[in-house]
Protein backbone atom coordinates (compact mmCIF):
# COMPACT_ATOMS: atom_id res chain seq x y z
CA UNK A 1 0.00 0.00 0.00
CA UNK A 2 1.25 3.46 -0.53
CA UNK A 3 0.82 6.73 1.42
CA UNK A 4 -1.06 10.12 0.33
CA UNK A 5 -0.95 13.08 1.87
CA UNK A 6 -4.15 15.48 1.61
CA UNK A 7 -4.89 18.39 2.19
CA UNK A 8 -8.10 20.38 3.61
CA UNK A 9 -9.29 22.73 6.27
CA UNK A 10 -9.15 22.05 9.90
CA UNK A 11 -13.55 21.28 9.98
CA UNK A 12 -13.25 18.89 7.10
CA UNK A 13 -10.14 16.92 8.95
CA UNK A 14 -12.24 16.61 12.11
CA UNK A 15 -15.20 16.13 10.62
CA UNK A 16 -13.55 13.03 8.75
CA UNK A 17 -12.06 11.67 12.00
CA UNK A 18 -15.02 11.70 14.26
CA UNK A 19 -17.39 10.25 10.82
CA UNK A 20 -14.31 7.49 10.54
CA UNK A 21 -14.57 6.79 14.61
CA UNK A 22 -18.45 6.54 14.13
CA UNK A 23 -18.07 4.00 11.50
CA UNK A 24 -15.20 2.24 13.58
CA UNK A 25 -12.83 2.28 10.49
CA UNK A 26 -9.39 4.82 10.49
CA UNK A 27 -10.09 7.88 7.61
CA UNK A 28 -7.49 5.99 5.49
CA UNK A 29 -9.96 3.30 4.86
CA UNK A 30 -13.18 5.36 4.67
CA UNK A 31 -11.65 7.39 1.80
CA UNK A 32 -10.56 4.18 -0.42
CA UNK A 33 -14.41 3.50 0.49
CA UNK A 34 -15.66 6.71 -0.73
CA UNK A 35 -13.60 6.66 -4.16
CA UNK A 36 -14.44 2.75 -5.57
CA UNK A 37 -17.92 3.70 -4.62
CA UNK A 38 -17.65 6.61 -6.67
CA UNK A 39 -15.78 5.09 -9.36
CA UNK A 40 -18.22 2.75 -9.52
CA UNK A 41 -21.46 4.65 -9.78
CA UNK A 42 -19.51 7.26 -11.96
CA UNK A 43 -19.12 3.64 -14.14
CA UNK A 44 -22.79 2.67 -13.86
CA UNK A 45 -24.04 6.17 -15.00
CA UNK A 46 -24.32 6.62 -19.07
CA UNK A 47 -22.87 8.99 -20.69
CA UNK A 48 -24.52 12.30 -22.16
CA UNK A 49 -23.35 15.05 -24.63
CA UNK A 50 -22.79 18.02 -23.65
CA UNK A 51 -25.76 19.22 -25.47
CA UNK A 52 -27.65 17.04 -23.58
CA UNK A 53 -26.41 18.15 -20.98
CA UNK A 54 -26.62 21.86 -21.50
CA UNK A 55 -30.39 21.48 -22.48
CA UNK A 56 -31.23 19.12 -19.30
CA UNK A 57 -34.04 20.70 -17.04
CA UNK A 58 -34.99 23.39 -19.64
CA UNK A 59 -38.40 22.23 -20.23
CA UNK A 60 -41.41 20.18 -18.27
CA UNK A 61 -43.20 17.36 -19.96
CA UNK A 62 -47.06 17.66 -20.94
CA UNK A 63 -48.88 15.52 -18.21
CA UNK A 64 -49.11 12.02 -19.23
CA UNK A 65 -46.41 12.21 -21.62
CA UNK A 66 -43.44 10.35 -21.78
CA UNK A 67 -39.89 12.09 -22.99
CA UNK A 68 -40.03 9.18 -26.29
CA UNK A 69 -44.08 10.59 -26.62
CA UNK A 70 -43.00 13.85 -27.06
CA UNK A 71 -39.88 12.95 -28.93
CA UNK A 72 -42.12 10.35 -31.46
CA UNK A 73 -44.81 13.37 -31.86
CA UNK A 74 -41.85 15.84 -32.98
CA UNK A 75 -40.23 13.52 -35.80
CA UNK A 76 -43.82 12.93 -37.03
CA UNK A 77 -44.39 16.64 -37.37
CA UNK A 78 -40.52 17.62 -38.35
CA UNK A 79 -41.24 14.41 -41.22
CA UNK A 80 -44.86 14.91 -41.93
CA UNK A 81 -45.84 11.59 -41.42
Amino acid sequence: MKKLTLSAEPDVIAEAHRLAEAQGTSVSAMFSRIVRLLSQRDRQRPRIGPGAKKASGLIRLPEGKSDRDVLAEALAEKYEL
